[in-house]
């Protein structure tokens, strides 16, 4: 089933021991089937949720239930469960509006009229020139633009996901940390220092969640950050941020010990 590229503001909601919990994220990607996203906490394998999407171009959310079917980080993948046949028209239909928008059909050159040579009487007769038109070309590379279009625009948003991998060159510093997850990393904040929206990003419009890759020492200092998404003017000012952070000591056994752990920050203007 293809996959349309697109972010938009995503509410995913969790019912846990009765109570509602609204995680806030930023869509990745959008089929009639699911959606991936990012959010800024975490959700569990095979959990079932309520997802609010926003659309360009459509007045009411999109409101489904579905189930979580990936999650790595903050990155998740949930599929759909029950979306009527209403709501999959209406995925169809801003896919096909958004398509036309981005990308128009490519328009084939009109063939240049053949003109007339004049043969000289007094010339041996030759057969008239005729120019060389290649329509089959021009048919030929449209479509073969239109198909890549298509993949690249299908293949974009899980690049994006990809891109969030760990590294090759921090394989074996990742592998002596303790990881820990971001909602118990949250309780051992003692000093948090808020980013500064930079006025560039103010300027274009540009807002978000940033989910960023900590390094934490035995001390409780910010040893290492590696932003995993989002555009370099915002995750290059939440990873300036994060490196003032301080968090009590993790322990393990009552020891001390480094951690790794996920933080996500949200950008608005």
């Amino acid at each position: 089933m293809p996959r349309y590229h697109v972010q938009a503001p995503v509410d995913v909601t969790v019912l846990r021991s009765g109570i509602p919990d609204t995680i806030p994220g930023r869509s990745v990607d959008l089929c009639e089937r699911g959606v991936a996203a990012v959010l800024a906490g975490e959700v569990v394998l095979g959990e079932a949720v309520g997802v609010e999407l926003q659309l360009t171009h459509m007045t009411d959310p999109l409101r489904a239930r579905a189930m979580v079917r990936h999650q790595e980080k903050l990155c998740c993948g949930m599929e759909f469960v029950g979306l009527s046949a209403t709501q999959q028209a209406a995925i169809r239909e801003w896919a096909e509006q958004i398509s036309t928008e981005i990308e128009p059909a490519a328009q084939i050159a009109e063939p240049e009229p053949v003109k007339e040579v004049s043969i000289d009487s007094a010339a041996p007769p030759t057969a008239p020139l005729r120019r060389w038109r290649p329509r089959w070309a021009v048919v030929a590379a449209a479509i073969v633009l239109g198909a890549l279009a298509s993949w690249w625009r299908w293949h974009r948003g899980w690049q994006e996901l990809e891109s969030t991998l760990p590294r090759e060159g921090k394989t074996v510093v990742e592998l002596s940390q303790t990881q820990v997850p971001a909602e118990v990393m949250e309780k051992l904040i003692v000093h948090r220092v808020d980013p500064d929206y930079p006025e560039e990003a103010r300027k274009q419009h540009l807002e978000g969640v940033i989910v960023l890759d900590v390094i934490v020492g035995r001390d409780g200092e910010v040893e290492d950050v590696h932003p995993l998404n989002g555009p370099d003017v915002l995750s290059k000012a939440a990873a300036d941020a994060l490196r003032w952070w301080r968090f009590q000591p993790y322990r393990v056994d009552g020891k001390a010990v480094p951690v790794e752990t996920t933080v996500a920050v949200e950008f608005r203007p």
